[in-house]
């Protein structure tokens, strides 16, 4: 039998744009340094800088694998729930919404579980406005 549907969507909450900036702007830096370091061992021909070049390689890949991970964080609110990464909600089997010193929103649910949305999530305040008002 399909699993019933949570309703219409309502809006949307992506990564926050400043997050993903900073990860596009480490990945393009990290990039121009692994250049750099290839051209410093093509000319000069140590060693050093080929090490270097690896550990700038490095850092560009784990970046856009992050970039990638990050961009996949979406929350989608619909009328009757949200869903959130494996997490599918309905407003009626939350309990509770706080949103904790360090920016992240943690929802209790009727089950004793509790489904952490971090602080990356654009709108993050607004977005525990909503739920909140939903679960009254």
């Amino acid at each position: 039998m399909p699993e019933p549907t949570l309703g219409k969507l309502v809006s949307t909450y992506p990564t926050a744009p400043a997050f993903v900036q900073r990860a596009a702007i480490v990945a393009i830096v990290s990039f121009l340094f692994f250049l750099a370091m290839l051209l410093a061992f093509s000319f000069r021909g140590q060693i050093f800088y080929l090490v270097l070049a690896a550990a700038f390689f490095v850092v560009n890949i784990f970046t856009l694998i992050g970039f990638v991970m990050q961009r996949r964080n979406v929350v989608n609110v619909s009328e009757r729930g949200l869903v959130y990464k494996n997490s599918r909600i309905e407003w009626g089997d939350l309990v509770s919404a706080e949103l904790d010193p360090a920016g992240q929103l943690n929802l209790q649910t009727k089950q004793s579980s509790t489904i952490v949305i971090p602080k990356t999530i654009s709108n993050i305040g607004k977005l525990d406005e909503y739920i909140r008002h939903q679960i009254r």
